[in-house]
Formats: C-alpha cells, structure tokens, sequence
C-alpha cells in the first residue's frame, strides 16, 4: 500500500503499479527513440552542406522539435485517452480553423501549397498534419459507440462518418495538398473496415473514390503540377528535367548506395544536394545512399515494428474507443510510410508526404509524436499484452 506522502509526490505517483510509467510498452518507445536518433542524423547530412553560415542550423531546429515531440508524447501518454470521447468535437473543430484560417491571409505558400501559417522566429504550422489527429479521434467516437441493437455502425453513423471526413479533406485539397488528402482517406477507409462496417460500404467507397478521383481530372480540379507528377509516374522518361526530375535523382540516390551504403556523411548525390527538398519528403534517399540497403531496412524494420505493437494495442484495447484510435493511428502512419518510402523508390507518385518522424519538420514531427502518445495511452490503460 502507497503513503499519503508517495500518492501527494510526483515522484511517488510516477513509479505506483497503476501509473502510466510503469506500464510503458518498451516495444513502442525504444523503436521511436532509435528511429529518432536516426533521423537527427540523416536530417544533418542532408543540410549540412546546404548553409555554409551554420551548418547545424537545421540540426539543431530539429533536435528542438523532437524534444517538443517527447514532451507531447508524455503529455498524450499520461492522459486518460477514454476522457477524449467529450474532447473529441472540440479537438475536430480546432483542426478545422486552421485549415480553414491558411486559406485566409494568415496562410503562407511554401513549396507549391497554401499549407501553411507563419508564426514568426523562423517557425510555420501546417495545420493539415494536426487534422489527421482530429479525424482519428472524431471517427473513434462516431464509429466505436453502436446503436442498440446493432454490432457494428449503422448507416447514419456511416454517413456522418464520411462528411465529418469529407469537410476537411476538401479544405486540404483547397490549398491544395493531395497527399494529405489521401492519408485521410486512407484513415476513413481503415476505421470504417475495422469498427466491423458491411463489406458493401468498402466495396462502394473504393468505387466512389476512384470514380472520384477520375472527375478530379477530367474536370481540371488538380493543379498543373499534381498531374504532371502522376504523368512522371506513369513515364519517367516523358520530362526528365521538370516533373519527373525529383523521382529519378531519388531513385538514382537510392541505387547508388548499394547493400552497406557510401557512408554517413559521404553520399555524393546527398552533399551535391542533387535530390530537392531531401531532408523533408526525401529524406529516405539519405539512407538508401549514405547506409545502402540493410541501413533503409532497418529504418523499415522499426517503423513496422511501430505498427505491429499499435496493431497490438488494437487489439488488446480496454474499449472499442481504444481500438479505434490506435487502428486509425496505424492506418494514418502505415499508409504514409508506404507512400513516401515508395515515391523515393518510384513505386508510388510523388505527394509530398513526410516519412513518419524521420523526415525534418516541426508539425509533421508534433502530431507523430502526439499519435505514438495516443498509442501509449491506449496500451497503459487496455488489457495485459
């Protein structure tokens, strides 16, 4: 039995049986530690050679944003995520004010989208990538709460479901950023099939969204630019000094590497800084090069052993609520590791989708972060794994 004085101490409350700390899933936070380690690394050897004034510059911003990406895991962690039920509107309405506030002139285009809101002191927010965390929680609450009588969501819920998803998918292709889009789809889609919805609905939406998809086109609703990325893709070869530029200097980086790598700090393509934007959206193509193929495994080995303890925790969830939040969590991180991995080895067209924590980026880095949290908390507080 605990003291009045261990249960009133921070110290004491930390190391109790019942605390969040003690029930730490070490398959989950040592994973994320290393790949963190990882990414330091490799977001310093592509910058390095880019800002001669300062050329930890980069380095040391993002050592800043994992350690505001810790403090944020711990926060997330250590609250009662079965509390989120009553914050969930709350949480899905802020996420819409900033989309809708970039498309305001507060918003700033960086990189051919409106994404994003500048606060100063060399800081932006892309509210986009805290959506993600809205959407998760929002759909956990509508989908994980049956009816009477029924197993699974019924059709309203479907239906609210699917425009509580819609507004700000359509918000986010406003600016227009498709790839963000696509991980909210991708997230709306994997809920939907886990909370136990009937085979017809996934049937329908996958139809609907590749009919789509198509009118998008055909109606011009793309920017020039998006589909001259799914054009490379198609043919590598139809512009290989505009569109399709990116993708063959990523592939090249990554080839060039062979099985063990050049050697950290020694990938000619990543110091001539051939590959645009690597330390973001490529920066697998700094590991394909610098640490060859066994050194790109293990960062794929980690990521996937990420997903597989949050499949875990799905399971092993102490509510349907639970399971829900870490399913989307794995849905939301394995659709956009699948994406960016395969656009720097031309299997997938290019998005513009960070690789989950290991690329540079303040926002991005936050709201992975605040999931592997929400991962955390759903396991401290779920059935024995």
């Amino acid at each position: 039995m605990t003291t009045l004085q261990e249960r009133r101490s921070w110290p004491g409350r930390a190391v109790r049986r019942d605390s969040v700390l003690r029930r730490l899933d070490w398959g989950l936070v040592v994973p994320v530690v290393v790949l963190a380690v990882i990414s330091a690394l490799l977001v310093y050897s592509a910058t390095r050679a880019g800002h001669r004034a300062d050329p930890e510059a980069f380095l040391k911003k993002h050592l800043l944003n994992l350690g505001i990406g810790a403090v944020l895991y711990v926060v997330v962690a250590s609250f009662d995520y079965r509390l989120l039920r009553a914050y969930a509107p709350i949480l899905y309405g802020l996420s819409l004010v900033g989309l809708i506030a970039v498309l305001t002139p507060l918003g700033e285009t960086i990189n051919g989208s409106h994404s994003w809101i500048v606060i100063g002191g060399g800081f932006q927010v892309q509210p986009s990538e805290f959506a993600k965390v809205g959407l998760v929680v929002l759909l956990a609450m509508i989908l994980g709460e049956p009816r009477d009588g029924e197993v699974g969501p019924g059709r309203k819920d479907i239906l609210i479901a699917l425009l509580l998803a819609g507004i700000p998918a359509a918000l986010i292709m406003l600016q227009p950023d498709l790839g963000t889009t696509m991980v909210l789809c991708a997230i709306l889609m994997g809920m939907l099939a886990i909370s136990g919805v009937a085979k017809r609905w996934t049937l329908g939406l996958v139809l609907a969204g590749a009919g789509t998809a198509v009118a998008a086109v055909a109606l011009g609703l793309l920017e020039d630019y998006q589909i001259a990325r799914f054009t490379a893709f198609v043919d590598p070869t139809a512009d290989p000094r505009g569109a399709g530029y990116n993708a063959n200097q990523a592939k090249i980086a990554v080839g060039s590497g062979g099985l063990l790598g050049k050697g950290l700090f020694q990938g000619e393509q990543t110091t001539g800084q051939f590959v645009p934007e690597q330390q973001t959206d490529f920066i697998f193509t700094v590991a394909g090069e610098e640490l060859g193929f066994l050194g790109s495994l293990l960062i794929i080995v980690l990521i996937g052993v990420i997903l597989y303890r949050g499949l875990r925790i799905a399971v092993h969830a102490g509510d349907r609520f639970g399971t829900l939040v870490a399913a989307g969590v794995v849905c939301w991180l394995g659709f956009q590791t699948f994406e960016n991995i395969g656009m720097c080895i031309g299997i997938m067209p290019i998005t513009g989708l960070p690789l989950p924590l290991v690329s540079y980026g303040g926002s991005a880095t936050f709201a992975t972060m605040i999931a592997f949290g929400l991962l955390q908390g759903v396991h401290a507080r779920g059935r024995s794994l």
